[in-house]
């Protein structure tokens, strides 16, 4: 099995800003802009809010909310009006596709989604970013694939409960291609049982932050020892310069990559790495 840490959502290049976390906690991906989108961020729900306030609030207008949006990966089921079939999916082209492709990403392998966040505060009822706090890369979301489609070619009245997705609406390209998620989580040797094979984590904790406390940029991460590379295997593609890996004490550091979406990670050359994504998506 494989995990792909793949970054998504707002940032300083897509959308100019981070996506927000909330006075109470909450955290809430912003998806990106996309004027080939049918869906518009004043169209998206997320709990008792309407997205296209909280976006346009967080640019100063600049990207309001009848903007249309890239939501993608769609994982909430109450973000949208939905199909009685629908299910959680994410699509992928270009590049970010040639990757997993290249290194094999299959059915039951998982993607374990990062973003750019910052704190924010209510301020005369409206949300503004609490630039006293400093940016984070934080873990959001996760989605197991159950099955691989390529669009084009694929039988689309069975996939009718997703034409409204962006990866639908695009012109022809034979690197399109959607995920499909399990309903139900599941893991080799550790029981999973009842954990739900897509989600959100509804509030930050500890476990989620990738970045270092005491780094200067969101991209210094602090990880878990095991991470450290060994017998010249190296956790997370695009990373085999040992000079980015340091191990401490109790943690291991890593200068992440400042481009690349999809980070690759082998467990069963970590194999630690399976107990390690159970326990985050049990405490979600």
């Amino acid at each position: 099995m494989r995990i792909i840490f793949s970054r998504k959502g707002f940032d300083s290049t897509s959308g100019g800003k981070p996506s927000p976390i909330l006075p109470d906690g909450r955290i809430v991906s912003f998806p990106i802009p996309d004027k080939q989108s049918s869906i518009r961020y004043n169209d998206i729900r997320w709990q008792e809010y309407n997205l296209g306030s909280f976006v346009s609030d967080l640019t100063g207008g600049r990207i309001p909310g009848s903007y249309f949006a890239h939501l993608d990966p769609d994982l909430s089921k109450d973000s949208l009006s939905r199909s009685p079939d629908w299910k959680p999916l994410l699509g992928q082209t270009g590049a970010a596709q040639g990757h997993l492709r290249k290194n094999g990403v299959q059915a039951v392998d998982i993607f374990l989604f990062f973003g750019l966040y910052q704190n924010v505060i209510l301020s005369s009822g409206k949300l503004k970013w609490d630039t006293r706090s400093p940016r984070r890369h934080i873990l959001w979301g996760w989605l197991q694939i159950d099955e691989a489609v390529k669009v084009d070619g694929c039988n689309l009245s069975k996939f009718e409960w997703a034409r409204y997705h962006p990866h639908f609406q695009r012109e022809p390209d034979a690197n399109n291609t959607i995920y499909v998620a399990r309903k139900y989580l599941a893991l080799p040797g550790v029981s999973s049982k009842g954990l739900f094979g897509s989600g959100v984590f509804s509030h930050i904790s500890e476990g989620l932050v990738l970045t270092d406390p005491d780094g200067t940029t969101p991209s210094e991460w602090k990880l878990p020892r095991w991470f450290y590379p060994c017998e010249g295997k190296f956790p997370l593609t695009y990373h085999s310069d040992l000079a980015r890996w340091q191990k401490t004490d109790n943690a291991v550091r890593l200068r992440a990559v400042a481009r690349g979406q999809e980070f690759i990670l082998n467990t069963e050359e970590f194999p630690e790495a399976v107990e390690w994504l159970k326990e985050l998506i049990e405490c979600r």
